[in-house]
């Protein structure tokens, strides 16, 4: 069975309400495995960037001596993470976790959480979770590390996704980062899917979660097979499919 390794964020496991399992049906890495008659393996975590790919494809033993090894073709779903507006250096807001003790710990996420979107409405949107530079130079990595060990398998990836959140109330960012995006991807010659049409309309229609940064069933499926054209194009194999 040919099987498709997908390093992505929490969009490939996160529906309309909540998180789900990674076997739901309608998630947009098992539409894609549908649509190809594929198995698929996801690496992914909540707030996961491009940065996070590169490590999950350098640190993680399952990843580089299994996953990897085994897989007919990879999708890199980050950088929609990246761009998103910041209230605090990444280095900061993840060290948060590590404060000691747990009585102190707790209020300050607590204040941070409630100060976030206050604070990004100040800052209107100019500091990002990762710098475009720096989700430009690990995507490259990430692929030109899969390339040097599997020259011929097939990489797709996809723009950031647009956003309509509470808690990341400027977006003025958004249209400089997919083009950035789709002009990385014709750079390292990297089949980009364009997910700006296949999200928008579930923001407009409300059937997006309310977070308003995951997505609706609809836009999973829209993306799922979105993804699945890419690869059919692209998978050497892909009469067999």
């Amino acid at each position: 069975m040919r099987r498709v390794l997908v390093i992505a964020d929490s969009l490939t496991f996160h529906g309309p309400q909540q998180p789900e399992l990674l076997t739901h049906p309608d998630l947009y890495p098992n539409v894609l495995a549908r649509e190809l008659g594929v198995e698929v393996d996801v690496v992914a975590r909540f707030g996961w960037t491009a940065r996070d790919a590169w490590w999950a494809l350098t640190k993680d033993p399952n990843v580089y001596s299994v996953l990897l090894p085994r897989a007919d073709a990879v999708v890199i779903g980050v950088g929609g993470m990246d761009h998103l507006p910041a209230s605090l250096p990444t280095y900061l807001r993840e060290g948060i976790a590590y404060l000691r003790p747990g009585w102190v710990r707790r209020p300050v996420r607590r204040a941070f959480h409630l100060a976030h979107p206050s604070v990004v409405r100040l800052l209107g949107g100019r500091l990002r979770v990762l710098p475009q530079a720096a989700t430009d130079a690990y995507l490259s990595r990430c692929v030109h590390g899969i390339r040097y060990y599997r020259p011929d398998l097939p990489i797709v990836t996809m723009t950031p996704a647009p956003y309509d959140a509470w808690y990341y109330p400027v977006n003025s960012g958004h249209a400089n980062a997919r083009a950035a995006a789709l002009a990385w991807a014709d750079r390292e010659a990297v089949p980009m899917l364009d997910v700006e049409e296949l999200v928008a309309p579930s923001l407009a229609d409300g059937s997006a979660n309310p977070d308003g940064m995951h997505w609706g069933w609809s836009t999973h499926a829209a993306v799922g097979c979105g993804l699945a054209r890419l690869l059919v194009q692209e998978m050497p194999y892909r009469r067999a499919l």
